[in-house]
């Protein structure tokens, strides 16, 4: 099963898919990471709560 790679947390595997490059299996980020979010092809530091 994949896994962020920033939190650990479990994702779907049509969210790897979708939000992974074809080479690789764990995503960088997840929507459970409220300290990162993806910026394009780079993953960077949260600039807002992001609601919670």
């Amino acid at each position: 099963m994949p896994e962020c790679q920033n939190c650990g947390s479990f994702v779907t595997t049509a969210y790897a898919r979708v939000f992974t490059p074809p080479d690789v299996t764990d995503p960088r980020v997840c929507p459970n990471c409220e300290d990162k979010v993806r910026d394009g092809a780079n993953v960077r530091e949260a600039r807002s709560s992001r609601g919670t």
